[in-house]
C-alpha cells in the first residue's frame, strides 16, 4: 500500500493521475495547504521541502522497510519504475522520456507557476514580473507544441510519464490567460489525455477540497503576515 500525501494542485494531480494509471493500491492523506498541513513535523519528515505531493511506499520492491519520496518528478520515476509502466526499458526511449520530465520540473511548472503568483495571487501587481513570466509562459507553450507536431501523439511518441507531468500545468491555461488556440498541437494533445478515464478519476480526487484561499489561507500558503509582508522566516 502506497500512502499518497496529496492536495488537488497541478503537482499533485501528477501523482493522482500516475496512480490510477498504474492501478497501484493507495490510501490518500490529505494536505490542507491552507491550513499550514504542509509546514507539520510529521509531513516535514516525509517532505522537507514543505511541499505536495509526497508518498510513503509501504511494499517496496526490495522488501524492506518503507519509502518516502518527495518532488513530484522523482515519485513519477519511482512509480513508472515499481509498475513497469509508462517509462521505456531501452537507453533511447528512457531518456527521451526523462529529459521531458527534467524539462517539466525545471522549465514549465516552475514558470508557469511565476506566472500564475504575479498575475493572480499577488498583493501587488507588479508589470514587469507579469510580462516577464507570460512571455515564457508562451514560449514553453511553443517548445511543447513543436515537440507534439513532431510526435503526432504524445510528447516521447507512447503516452507516459512526460505527459502525466505536463498535462496537469497545461490544466491551468485558462486562469493563465492563454488560450490553446495559439498551439494546436498542444490542443490535440490536451483533449487526448484529459478524455483518458484514469485521468478523469485522478482530477476528481479531493476535488471538493480545491476552492479559493481565503485571505488566512493565502498568508499561511505564501507565509505572509497580516499586512501582506513576508515573514522573515516561515517554519
Amino acid at each position: 500500500m502506497i500512502d499518497f500525501y496529496y492536495h488537488p494542485t497541478p503537482n499533485g494531480w501528477k501523482i493522482s493521475i500516475m496512480l490510477e494509471e498504474c492501478g497501484l493500491p493507495y490510501n490518500v492523506v490529505p494536505v490542507v495547504l491552507g491550513n499550514g498541513d504542509q509546514h507539520k513535523p510529521e509531513f516535514l519528515e516525509i517532505s522537507p521541502n514543505g511541499r505536495i505531493p509526497a508518498i510513503v511506499d509501504r511494499a517496496p520492491a526490495d522488501g524492506g522497510a518503507p519509502v518516502s519520496i518527495f518532488e513530484s518528478g522523482a515519485i513519477l520515476l519511482y512509480l513508472a519504475e515499481k509498475s513497469g509502466r509508462f517509462l521505456p526499458s531501452d537507453l533511447r526511449g528512457r531518456y527521451d522520456v526523462t529529459q521531458w520530465l527534467m524539462w517539466q520540473m525545471g522549465g514549465l511548472g516552475p514558470m508557469l507557476g511565476q506566472h500564475g503568483h504575479f498575475k493572480l495571487y499577488a498583493p501587488e501587481k507588479v508589470p514587469y514580473a507579469v510580462t516577464r513570466y507570460e512571455r515564457e509562459a508562451r514560449r514553453l507553450y511553443g517548445v511543447l507544441d513543436t515537440a507534439l507536431e513532431k510526435t503526432g501523439r504524445f510528447i516521447a511518441g507512447d503516452y507516459g510519464i512526460a505527459d502525466m507531468a505536463c498535462f496537469p500545468w497545461i490544466m491551468t491555461h485558462k486562469k493563465q490567460g492563454l488560450t490553446l488556440d495559439d498551439f494546436p498541437n498542444v490542443k490535440r494533445w490536451f483533449a487526448e489525455v484529459r478524455a483518458r478515464p484514469q485521468v478523469q478519476r485522478g482530477l476528481a480526487l479531493l476535488k471538493e477540497a480545491r476552492k479559493p484561499l481565503d485571505e488566512d489561507g493565502r498568508r499561511v500558503m505564501f507565509g505572509l503576515t497580516r499586512d501582506g509582508q513576508f515573514t522573515p522566516e516561515v517554519k
